[in-house]
This record gives structure tokens, C-alpha cells and sequence, in this order.
């Protein structure tokens, strides 16, 4: 079971997602690609770069941070992301502390949940219609992903409109828990017992050993 979630949390961090159950129509070529049309040209990318490589990416982890930042990375708005992180502290950095925090924080949670990633296999994850109105600021693309023992986990992308029109998620939902919240609380108890600078300082120097001691520390309060 722990496997199971560890493999859904991977998809989430990592933005593999397997391609919609149902057709769609192909965007105009002077339209900004839908979300869900990101999520099937995410999952497009890395079924042509993963599938078939996997053993040359496990014996290779940078290979495979490098393939995960090729197809996610345009994808995924991380300066907002951390913005939202950061919380009342982002108002507190200065503009260079945001930037090496987003960078540090994104490193970290590759380089963390990156070999679920080669666990996955198509058809694990189905993506659910949209339904609704698109919302510039705040769209959700809702997906399910099966685990080993055949029950699903909701994992849903939350997205946003950028200034140039194009569609970039910024936070993942996994059984109704946000990513954005869950390590905002984590960053926030960090930063008022450490500091901003020494919290940047522990991501940039230790990378994914600091994020499990945030999760540790977490786990560990009352």
C-alpha cells in the first residue's frame, strides 16, 4: 500500500498524466493549449521518453531529473507556487531569496519523488472530463490514479492563466489535501524556528534530505 501511495504521490510531483479518456478537439493554432490539453502533451512527452528507458534512467538519476524538467517544467508555474508556499514570509524575502527558494524548493521535490516515476505504467491514471467554465485564475483538471491493489486516489492540477495567455498549474490535490497548504505550514513553522535564509540554505545545500525533515518535523508536532 505504501508503495501504491508513494507511486501516486510521484505522479502527482512529477506531472505524469496519462491522456484523457475522451476526444477532444484540437485548439486553433492562435489558442493557447486548455489545461487538460497540457496534461495529454505532458503525458504524450513522457510516454515517447520514459517508456523503454527506464532502466537506463534508474542506473541515472540526473538522466531522469533532466527528463522531468524537459517535459514538466514549461508546464508548471513555480514562482507562483512557491509565492503561495512562502505564504505572509514571500512579502518578507527579498526578490532573490523568492527566486533561489522556488528554484531549491522545485530541485527538492524531483529530486525526491522522481523514481516513482519509473513505476508508472499507461492506464494507471485516468483524467476525468472537465466540466464548467475555464477560470483564469483557478482551473482544475481532475484525474484518478489506480494503485496496486485496484483502489483510486483522486489526484487533481490545479491551473492558472499567465500574463502571455498560456495555461501553467501551480498545485496538486491529492485526496482533497492541497501541496501548496500541506508545505506552507511546513515552510512557515520552519521559518520562524530557523529563518528564510538558513530554510534556503538547508534546500539549496541538502535538497531532498531537508524536505523529509520538514515532513518529519510536521508529522512530529501536535
Amino acid at each position: 500500500m505504501l508503495r501504491s501511495l508513494a507511486l501516486a504521490t510521484a505522479i502527482a510531483f512529477t506531472g505524469v498524466i496519462a491522456a484523457p479518456a475522451f476526444a477532444q478537439d484540437a485548439p486553433a493554432a492562435s489558442a493557447q493549449p486548455t489545461p487538460v490539453q497540457v496534461v495529454d502533451e505532458i503525458v504524450h512527452q513522457l510516454d515517447t521518453t520514459v517508456t523503454g528507458h527506464r532502466d537506463e534512467l534508474r542506473k541515472d538519476q540526473e538522466k531522469l531529473i533532466a527528463t522531468i524538467d524537459d517535459v514538466f517544467l514549461p508546464h508548471f508555474d513555480i514562482d507562483y507556487a512557491s509565492i503561495l508556499v512562502l505564504g505572509q514570509h514571500a512579502r518578507e524575502a527579498t526578490p532573490e531569496q523568492r527566486e533561489r527558494f522556488a528554484k531549491a524548493f522545485y530541485n527538492s521535490l524531483t529530486h525526491r519523488y522522481a523514481e516513482g516515476l519509473l513505476n508508472y505504467t499507461r492506464g494507471r491514471v485516468k483524467v476525468l472530463p472537465f466540466s464548467g467554465d475555464l477560470n483564469d485564475k483557478r482551473s482544475v483538471v481532475r484525474t484518478q490514479v489506480v494503485l496496486d491493489d485496484g483502489k483510486t486516489v483522486a489526484v487533481d492540477y490545479a491551473f492558472r492563466k499567465g500574463r502571455g495567455g498560456d495555461w501553467k498549474a501551480y498545485d496538486v490535490i491529492i485526496e482533497g489535501i492541497s501541496y501548496v497548504t500541506n508545505y506552507r505550514n511546513q515552510v512557515d513553522a520552519e521559518i520562524r524556528k530557523v529563518g528564510i535564509e538558513k530554510l534556503i540554505a538547508n534546500l539549496e545545500n541538502q535538497g531532498e534530505k531537508a524536505l523529509e525533515t520538514l515532513e518529519k518535523d510536521s508529522k512530529a508536532s501536535p
